[in-house]
């Protein structure tokens, strides 16, 4: 079967299963959520040893280290996602959902029901726990769904899907209700995201490029962002043992991350005290530091920041730091600079604080708290499908509420319109 063939063929059927999937009951889809746990419990030591496949090819083609840390599956991460799965099944149902009902004069009763997206693509690179957050989510939102991992994960992906196929089967629903993409073939990508009659929604989760291609190429409404250029904000009246612990963890818990600090924004006033002790714990830790002039100068030996310093997306353990004159500058360097993912200040100044939630226009903006929380785990939303900078329908984390969508629902007894 050629790849077309066979994606028109995943697409057909994932039409069909989401009319299954829009009427399935609560109790089902959480059987079938919870006996996928059970199955990634069991199923831990070829769910290691799959992953060990794909690492070892990883490593002989030359991945990087910000890559090969997203492919692997630990045992943290295998115990992460087995919660993610019980976590979701704990979560209201929003299928169903009515809300704002009302009496217009006419005596008719307008209101809105919360309904599936109906099928939704998502197509990633290297993280397969990606594999199980998303069937999870797309599962319990009332939708099908298609996912396309990346090459470098086949074989832990493929492990995952057989506990989604377990999970579906206990629970009596159709096994093409989520179907993990079997080919390698980069043509895929191409039909999926051009097949509006089988396809509602396309979700990238991987590098800019994939996502810049994927939104110039699709024929599907595409829920997604760029790339996670965050910023730590330290304060003239920030508690500076908070500020270095969340500065630390905001960068160094992981590299490769969207919700990793890429810049670090320091107000003078505390610069002098805050900086040195953050660069000596950076340089344990093995972070490279570049800095504006006035960092340069406080910190000596570091690499002078260039323009492009503060628009990237370092993914690595390298920082951008620049030292600021108060809030307003620093948001306006966060307003010029952020790619609208996740910002955060620390402060023990409430009015400062109350400032920086309502003007900077992130899709995450914090208050004390490492941007390391900007996840759909962490906000209780079970996980996440991805992380959206848009305006429209869905903004950060996308949990089941973001997989629905609302229609209108009218409510009469026998009222014609005169």
């Amino acid at each position: 079967m050629s790849v077309e063939s066979y994606m028109q063929s995943v697409g057909q059927q994932a039409r069909t299963a989401s009319r299954a999937m829009a009427r399935a009951e609560t109790e089902q889809k959480n059987k079938a959520l919870l006996a996928m746990a059970e199955a990634v419990a069991s199923k831990r030591d070829e769910l290691m040893q799959a992953n060990e496949e794909d690492l070892q090819r990883g490593r002989s083609n030359g991945l990087d280290a910000a890559m090969l840390d997203r492919l692997a599956l630990t045992p943290a991460r295998i115990d992460n996602m087995i919660e993610g799965l019980r976590q979701v099944a704990s979560l209201p149902d929003p299928v169903g959902e009515i809300s704002d009902m009302a009496y217009r004069p006419s005596g008719i009763q307008i209101g809105k029901m919360r309904v599936p997206l109906g099928v939704i693509g998502i197509i990633y690179e290297s993280r397969p726990n990606v594999t199980m957050e998303a069937a999870s989510l797309c599962l319990k939102s009332g939708n099908a769904a298609i996912l396309r991992g990346g090459s470098e994960a086949i074989a832990s992906n493929q492990a995952l899907a057989a506990c989604i196929r377990h999970g579906l089967q206990v629970a009596g629903l159709p096994a093409e209700a989520v179907q993990v993409i079997e080919t390698t073939d980069r043509a895929a990508v191409g039909y999926l995201i051009t097949m509006p009659e089988f396809v509602d929604v396309i979700v990238p989760r991987g590098g800019k490029g994939l996502i810049e291609r994927i939104s110039r190429e699709a024929r599907v409404p595409v829920i997604k962002h760029l790339d996670g250029i965050c910023h730590v904000y330290i304060d003239s009246e920030a508690d500076l043992t908070k500020a270095i612990n969340i500065a630390i963890n905001a960068k160094t818990h992981r590299y490769g991350t969207c919700n990793t600090m890429e810049t670090l924004l320091v107000d003078g006033m505390v610069a002098d005290v805050v900086l040195p002790q953050l660069a000596e714990r950076y340089h344990e830790l093995g972070v490279e530091l570049r800095g504006c002039s006035r960092t340069c100068a406080i910190l000596g030996d570091i690499q002078a920041a260039t323009e492009e310093d503060w628009s990237t997306e370092y993914l690595a353990p390298v920082l951008a730091i620049r030292i600021v004159d108060g809030l307003d500058q620093a948001m306006d360097h966060i307003n010029t600079y952020s790619s609208q993912h996740t910002d955060a200040i620390v402060t023990e100044n409430y009015s400062k604080a109350r400032r920086f939630l309502r003007e900077v226009d992130s899709s995450s903006v914090m208050v004390n708290a490492s941007t390391r929380f900007a996840d759909g785990f962490e906000y209780g939303l079970g996980a996440e499908i991805g992380i959206s900078t848009d305006k429209i329908h869905a903004r950060g984390p996308v949990g089941l509420e973001g997989l629905t969508s609302q229609k209108y629902i009218v409510l009469g007894d026998g009222q014609i319109r005169r």
